[in-house]
This record gives structure tokens, sequence and C-alpha cells, in this order.
């Protein structure tokens, strides 16, 4: 007999006629998207499509239209966690590891010291993802692989219902890649629900229970993740655009026809099932 499957930790996520304009720039338009409770949700798309916006549309960060609701199993909201692809440190702010991942736990001024309890709470997580003998280096001084895993660490404690991850392999070696897939594993067993930007898609086609695609701030389609082992799906997603279209993110996509091809010329897979719309 089957055991039950326990019932999802994480929030439901609806978007509702979401757009976004920064001055004359038009980043989302009209997006209707539903992400089931306790699912790894993947986004994926071309470089400036849209995707780490909509991640800050969904957490409330930046100045949208429509709506955005987080439908939580209990009577009140869990916590939520944000991966960012990257963040910046000054070489000379003397701020550890442990007092970066400690502003995260408590309200009282670091210069009166880290309790007990949070230090130890902190070398746990630390050692999640196997960082734990650098607690006492300076976030300065770390490597960009390295302050990616303290990110990820610090996304651990508390333990988050909603986890949302901007590109969080982009500066990853193969064992910090090997870290987050033990971590995505972990969440998806906790039944978090998980909403992941992603340009491996590779690692999407392994790891997601569910994809959508963005493509000049809207939205292409949403399927499983088989849906990228047929490649004229990819062709479609990473076509090269004209000239005067707008880059949502504010990057330049030159590569993407390349990127699209060498997608396509991967080895063969086994016939997918019929893509859901």
């Amino acid at each position: 007999m089957t055991a039950p499957v326990p019932p999802a930790a994480g929030p439901a996520v609806r978007l509702q006629g979401v757009g976004l304009q920064l001055g004359a720039t038009r980043i989302l338009q009209g997006i209707d998207w539903q992400v089931q409770p306790g699912q790894v949700h993947a986004l994926v798309g071309p470089n400036g499509c849209g995707k780490s916006s909509l991640i800050k549309t969904v957490l409330g960060l930046m100045p949208h239209e429509g709506q955005v609701t987080l439908h939580w199993p209990g009577a009140a909201p869990g916590v939520l966690a944000y991966v960012p692809q990257a963040i910046e440190c000054d070489r000379t702010l003397p701020m550890t590891v442990q007092d970066f991942m400690a502003c995260m736990l408590q309200t009282r001024p670091l210069y009166w010291g880290i309790r007990r309890s949070v230090r130890e709470r902190i070398a746990a997580a630390l050692a999640q993802v196997g960082m734990a003998h650098k607690a006492s280096r300076r976030m300065g001084d770390l490597s960009g692989g390295e302050r990616q895993r303290v990110l990820l660490a610090q996304s651990l404690v508390p333990p988050a219902q909603l986890v949302l991850l901007d590109e969080p392999m982009a500066a990853l070696d193969q064992a910090g890649i090997a870290v987050f897939e033990s971590l995505l594993a972990a969440w998806r067993q906790a039944r978090a629900t998980v909403l992941w930007v992603e340009h491996d898609l590779g690692a999407v086609r392994r790891l997601a229970d569910h994809v959508t695609a963005l493509r000049q701030g809207r939205l292409l389609w949403s399927r499983p993740p088989a849906a990228l082992h047929d490649a004229e799906v990819v062709l479609q997603l990473f076509a090269r655009r004209g000239p005067a279209s707008e880059q949502a993110d504010g990057n330049t996509d030159t590569d993407t026809e390349t990127a699209a091809h060498s997608a396509a010329r991967a080895p063969a897979h086994p016939p997918a099932e019929e893509l859901a719309a």
C-alpha cells in the first residue's frame, strides 16, 4: 500500500494580471500564473526576460499591477527565504560569516554578542553547506562560490516553507552544486514551495517538478520539465530577438540562439509524455 503524501507545508502562489513597468521600460505584462503548494517550480528564459523581476514581485519588492496572493496552508503565514544570485561585500567591513548569519537571527546589536543558541543554529546551517570551517572568516574575503554557500545556509534558519532562489548555482563549483541539490531534495521532502530561477536546463529537467518559461516579460508556457527534452520548445524559447527589443532586467542577450542550438544538440532522450498546456 502506498503511503499517503503528507500535506504541503508551503503555500500556493497565484499571480493575476501582474505587470511591472520601470520608467519607460515594460518589464512584465499580463502574467497569470499559479504554483502548486509543495512544488519545486523552475522559471526559465533568456537573459533579461523578467525572471528575477518576477521573483522580486512575488517578494513584494517591486511596485506592480495586478494581484500576488500566497495561500498558506495554516491560519498564519509561514517563513519565507530568499537567495539572490550574488551579493557584493566590502573587503574592509569586519563582518564575519557568523556575524552575517546572526544578523538574520537576532535583533540585538552584534556588539552585544551572539547568543549561544544562535551560534549553535548558525553552526548547524553552515555545516549543511560545507562552510562550518569558514565561520570566522570575513564575508569580503570569501570567493563568489563561498558567499553563495553562505546565502544558502542563511536560507535554512529558520526553516522556510516558501523558498525563492535566483540562479543559486551561478557561482558554485561542482561540490557546491551537489550541496545545492541536496538542499533542494530536503525542501522537497519537507513539502516547501520552491520558486527557482535557473539557466541550466539540464538541472531543471532533473530537479524541477514543473517549469514556467518567460520571454520578453510574458509567460510563454508552463509545463512539466519533460518539455525541455523537445528541441523545438527550447528553440522557441531562446530564438534571437530583434535589435530593438528591450531587455527586462537590463542585460544584453547576444548568445541565446547559440545556447538554444546547443541544447537542441543534447543527447537524445526517450519520448516525453504528452505535455500539459
